[in-house]
């Protein structure tokens, strides 16, 4: 199922194209459904779990031989290796650092893939978001950076993240996109009708 519908992906489109009016800045917007799909994350804690929670058993005087333990150990890998792979306790088995450093990665590459980098004057924008991970990046290129310091964007992540962990993606790309307006046409003003980039916003496939 889309993450965002049709019609919601027009009105983030019909909003990069009125700030793109007043401003230089080329205005790109992705939205992943998740950064990465973790596959690995089940496997580790069930491989763990299988060392340490039978091998604890152990240490009880003939509780298992050896065959005993080496099939407890088998089977507490494979239930909890498929336990783990439903997605509300996979998301709860993952550090928020390791989240968001996958999300952060995905950012940059997304936006180099864009062409961000590529831009006439350096004024390339990301406006990223990664719902799984509730996680929410502003990328902007050397043209933009020079006029913005980068703490400038700090607020309007921070609003941006609470609307996409309260489920509202589409209001929090409209008032980010507003937001980021408001300091672009006043420090990066528009010199030229130009459009290098498109405007509609990029959705993901699921990893």
């Amino acid at each position: 199922m889309a993450l965002l519908s049709d019609s919601e992906q027009r009105q983030v489109s019909e909003a990069i194209h009125r700030v793109e009016r007043e401003t230089d800045a080329e205005l790109v917007t992705v939205l992943a459904p998740q950064a990465d799909n973790y596959a690995y994350i089940p496997l580790l804690w069930a491989g763990l779990l299988a060392l340490v929670v039978p091998g604890a058993v152990n240490y009880f005087p003939g509780w298992l031989n050896a065959y005993e333990l080496t099939l407890a150990q088998w089977a507490t890998f494979i239930v909890l290796g498929l336990v783990f792979r439903l997605p509300r306790i996979t998301t709860r088995l993952i550090p928020r650092s390791v989240r968001h450093w996958r999300a952060s990665n995905l950012a940059r590459r997304q936006f180099l893939e864009q062409n961000l980098h590529h831009t006439d004057g350096g004024t390339g924008m990301l406006i990223f978001v990664s719902e799984a991970e509730r996680y929410v990046e502003i990328l902007v290129d050397r043209g933009i950076s020079r006029r913005l310091a980068d703490d400038t964007w700090e607020s309007i992540v921070a609003n941006f993240t609470r609307e996409v962990k309260a489920g509202q993606t589409l209001q929090g790309f409209l008032h980010c996109i507003e937001s980021c307006g408001e300091h672009l046409k006043q420090h990066v003003p528009a010199t030229h009708e130009r459009n290098e980039l498109p405007n509609h916003l990029v959705v993901l496939d699921q990893p």
